[in-house]
């Protein structure tokens, strides 16, 4: 084997070692880029779960007035009732 073959066939190596090197990263980098991907889609879905949670907690605020207000008709109208039965 001459030197000019062992520096080919080192060349040659070296650029499998190369390849490989790179072929390790390709996979990291694309497993990082799934991982983004989804980390993306999740945010999606939670700025859009915040916005139902937002509009859900508006509804019930309502909610709670109503029923509250339901309750003070509902006094009004017992003793309403009672001054009736009172007065007869």
């Amino acid at each position: 084997m001459t030197t000019s073959d062992a520096v080919s066939t080192g060349a040659l190596l070296l650029m499998g070692v190369i390849t490989l090197v790179l072929m390790i990263q390709y996979l990291k980098l694309r497993d990082v880029w799934q991982m983004l991907r989804e980390c993306k889609a999740a945010c999606r879905w939670a700025r859009v779960r915040e916005v139902e949670n937002k509009e859900l907690r508006s509804a019930l605020r309502a909610e709670k007035a109503h029923v509250e207000q339901l309750q003070r008709k509902l006094v009004l109208l017992q003793d309403l009732v009672s001054g009736v039965r009172e007065g007869c």
